[in-house]
Order: structure tokens, then C-alpha cells, then sequence
């Protein structure tokens, strides 16, 4: 069936009661629309409030608008129609649930509707004297169960032709309600490990542990290659600071092994820092005031070490967040954002690094993280990258920018909760998409990625294995400075 909403609505609401989504507009009909699934909020949340939510959910959305520029975006969109339906006819989500609540335009609705009836001047004046579109316990439960299905991958943004940023939308959201206390607790644990925890990351690895870590790779680096190859720690004046996913330290060995072996082969210069050895950061899809303390953290350490660029390991959420957002919390002198992506196609374009193409022999696709992809951040840079590497690559249908979301983006692969969810509905035309390539190997360089399509590939049999762009450069790199 086919969908359309307005924004300038009088009231739109699912009720639990009739099992439909309504929607009721200045001079139309009213329409209905199928709602499939239960509200059923599995979310472990930390002291959730239990009663004056709305009043709390309208307080916290005041503070917001006034204390950041968000105002004239909602001012813009609150004044757009929405009536051709291609976000949902583009959503993986809904394409597979056929549920109302998860068509990117209704979901933003919810916070369009609340702003343009409580925070303008008409809406004010219209609902005091109708006393419609007030805001209710429902919207927040429904944003509850919406908001957090939502994998924020942004391909509803890409296929609007008015220019919705839904993916912004969705982040204010969650932004109020982190402000009311409503979150997944293992978000919350991971941020607060991360910002006032004494290990300072998402994975609690302390530092000892890092160190054991590094010794441990620097020992298998020798074995399989033959080359010492150092990872340094707190070495001052480097050229780049090196800032992986944390979970990179105790998951994905071959990808930290494969990216020491890049930085050693062409002689560059870098570093670790010890104060702050990870790029994760959950503030892109929890609040941007842990966005903004998670990147002050990175500046910090840079400075510390009088480093002069940062360099963001196989993230892609860390390397969108630090990419976009870092420039507009630095006082000081400006820190280029590198991927380590972009780095090693800079080195092996510049001779400094060679592969063996015959290294791989299994049929290899990719798979575009969507924070680097969907902008056109990194599209061409990685496949070059692999057609040096190997002999039997396989492309996606779509792939870069329009490719599907491995369906664990937006911070739900860390909400166990969710796991049904991701594999069953968000995942699953990422599944149908990786079967279909035949491919042995998907290659992934996000770590939520990795997670999740090594949960998908376990869900549904598929016969490949996943693995990061610099696990393949890790088989296939010439290292020609043996000791």
C-alpha cells in the first residue's frame, strides 16, 4: 500500500487500540495504515522516568532548541509536505516489517508534530483554542519503540526530493530523551565507561591490558611476516595519532595487524595514545553532548602528544563523527581527519607499499559502512584498494552510497535486546543481498559492521565469513624491511 503524510498536519497517531496508524490533514480524509508488531519496549533502560514524562520530554526539548541551532532546520521542516512516499518505499526496515511506525517521514513526524504544535507561535495559538495535537505519553512511547529500531543509515535522506534529513531528526530525538534519562542501558554503560570510567573507553580495556595486547601482536606479526613491526605508545610530535574502534584490541587482531603493517612499510610516522586509545563514539546516536565530550577527549590527547593529525582506524561511525563534527569543537589550531582507508591508498598510490594479488584466493565483496558511504565519504577509495589485493571481486547490487545497512547501524547493535529485530527485519535485506554475491569473504571496515554481519552470516547459514579491509592487506602486503 502505498504511503503519504504531511507535515503540516492536524494529529497523527497509532493507536494500540485499533491496531492502525492515523492520520488526519487540513483538508483531507482521514487515513489509515496497518501497524504490525506490538509495542513491546525490550530496551533495559536506566532509570527510566515513570510518570510527568511529557512534561519532562517538552522541558528538556525547550533547553535543546535554545541552546543550539536546531530550531531553524525544525522551522524549515515543519513547513514542508511530504506526499509521494519514497522514503518508504527505499527503507529497508519497513520494506520488511510493512509496519507504518518504521516509514522514516511518519517517525519524524512524531517530533515535527510536538515541535511545530508546543514551540511555535501558530501552534500555540491553533491547539490552545482546539486543544488538538497536543502532546501526549503515547508519542513518547512511541518514539521509545521507534526511534531505537531506527538504524540511522540515512538511504531515506539520499532518496527525498525534498531533502528531509531524517537521520538528523532522529538524532534530536534521542538527544530529549537521553536528556529525560530514557536510554538502553548498554548505551549508557558504555558512555559512561567511556567519559567518567577509569579506563576512559566503550570496552573498559585498561591500559595494561592494551600493552599486553600490542606485545601479543607484535609477536604475530613476527611469526606470520618475519618483520618486527613496533606499535608505539605516547610517542610525541608523530604525525598521526591513532584512534581505533577499542573493540578492535580484543576482536579483530588481523585488522590492527594489517594496519602496523602499512604504517611500518611505508615509514610513517604515528602513534597511540594512552589517555584515549578509542575512536568509538556513541554521542553520533545518543546525544551531541557526548559527541562534543568524546571528540574534546581525542583533541586533548593530540595535543598532549603535540601529534598533527588524527588518524581513525576501520570505524565508520568514529570516522563520520570526528570527519564532521571534530572542527566544531576545536578551539585551537585546526587537526586534519584522516582514515586509515584514505592513508593506505594514498601509500600504495605512491609506491610506498605493494600486495600479492594471488594471497586471497577466495571470491571477496564489500560491504559500504553506512556513515562512510551514504555521504560519499569512502566509496572508490577501499575498492581500489582490494582490486590490488585480490583477483576475484564481487559487487553488491546497490552498492556505495544506495547500499543497504548491514541493519546493526545507529548504535542497535550494542542492544542485545534488539538482536530478534536486527536479524529478523533490519538485517534481513542485507542477508538476501550477501547471498546473492556468492561470495566467500564480505569485507567490512566498521566494527559495528563486522558484528553484525558475522551475527547475520551465523542467522541465516550463509557459507562466507566477514572480515576488515586491512585483514585482506595483512595476507596480501609485501614487507620488504625484514630484520
Amino acid at each position: 500500500m502505498p504511503f503519504s503524510v504531511i507535515l503540516d498536519i492536524i494529529d497523527i497517531r497509532a493507536e494500540k487500540t485499533t491496531g492502525f496508524l492515523i492520520i488526519k490533514g487540513n483538508g483531507f480524509s482521514t487515513a489509515m495504515y496497518p501497524l504490525k508488531y506490538e509495542f513491546k519496549y525490550p530496551y533495559n533502560m536506566e532509570n527510566p522516568l515513570e510518570h510527568h514524562r511529557v512534561e519532562a520530554f517538552l522541558t528538556v526539548f525547550e533547553s535543546i532548541l535554545k541552546n543550539s541551532n536546531y530550531v531553524n532546520i525544525l522551522d524549515v521542516y515543519s513547513r514542508i509536505s511530504m506526499k509521494c512516499s519514497r522514503c518508504a518505499s527505499e527503507c529497508q526496515l519497513y520494506q520488511i516489517s510493512g509496519d507504518a511506525r518504521d516509514i522514516p517521514c511518519y517517525r519524524s513526524s512524531i517530533l515535527i508534530r510536538i515541535y511545530k504544535r508546543h514551540f511555535t507561535m501558530g501552534g500555540r495559538f491553533i491547539g490552545a483554542i482546539s486543544g488538538r495535537a497536543a502532546m501526549t505519553e503515547s508519542d513518547i512511547d512511541e518514539m521509545l519503540e521507534s526511534y531505537y529500531h531506527c538504524t540511522a543509515c540515512g538511504r531515506c535522506s539520499l532518496y527525498c526530493p525534498l531533502g528531509i534529513d531524517h537521520r538528523l531528526i532522529l538524532r534530536l530525538g534521542r538527544f530529549i530523551l537521553s536528556g529525560m534519562g530514557i536510554v538502553p542501558k548498554s548505551l549508557t554503560v558504555s558512555v559512561r565507561e567511556q567519559l567518567e570510567g577509569s579506563t576512559g573507553n566503550t570496552s573498559a580495556i585498561p591500559l595494561k591490558a592494551l600493552h599486553t595486547t600490542l606485545e601479543f601482536l607484535n609477536e604475530e606479526i613476527w611469526e606470520i611476516k618475519g618483520v618486527d613491526v613496533a606499535f608505539p605508545i605516547d610517542v610525541e610530535n608523530a604525525e598521526y595519532v591513532f584512534f581505533p574502534p577499542v573493540s578492535d584490541f580484543i576482536m579483530e587482531a588481523d585488522t590492527l595487524m594489517g594496519i602496523a603493517c602499512v604504517l611500518h612499510e611505508a615509514n610513517v610516522s604515528w602513534t597511540i595514545a594512552s589517555g584515549n586509545y578509542d575512536a568509538i563514539n556513541y554521542g553520533l546516536f545518543y546525544s551531541d553532548e557526548v559527541l562534543e565530550k568524546v571528540l574534546l577527549k581525542m583533541i586533548g590527547e593530540v595535543r598532549r602528544l603535540k601529534g598533527k593529525k588524527i588518524l581513525i582506524g576501520e570505524c565508520g561511525h568514529a570516522f563520520r563523527s570526528a570527519q564532521r563534527f571534530l572542527s566544531l569543537y576545536n578551539d585551537g589550531e585546526a587537526i586534519p581527519v584522516v582514515s586509515v582507508i584514505e592513508l593506505t591508498y594514498d601509500l600504495m598510490k605512491a609506491g610506498k607499499i605493494e600486495f600479492d594479488a594471488d594471497a586471497v584466493k577466495e571470491a571477496v565483496t564489500y560491504h559500504d559502512p553506512c556513515n562512510i558511504a551514504r555521504d560519499g565519504l569512502l566509496v572508490d577509495t577501499p575498492r581500489s584498494i582490494l582490486r590490488a589485493c585480490i583477483k576475484n571481486y564481487i559487487e553488491m547490487e546497490p552498492h556505495g552510497s544506495r547500499n543497504y545497512c548491514c541493519g546493526g547501524g545507529g548504535g542497535t547493535v550494542t542492544i542485545n535486546e534488539l538482536k530478534s529485530y536486527r536479524m529478523d527485519v533490519a538485517g534481513k535485506k542485507k542477508a538476501e543481498q550477501l547471498k546473492e554475491t556468492g561470495a566467500e569473504i564480505v569485507i567490512a571496515p566498521c566494527a559495528n559492521c563486522k558484528k553484525q554481519l558475522g551475527e547475520l552470516i551465523q542467522h541465516y547459514k550463509l557459507v562466507m565469513r566477514q572480515a576488515g579491509l586491512h585483514d585482506i592487506i595483512f595476507s596480501a602486503i609485501r614487507m620488504r624491511r625484514r630484520q
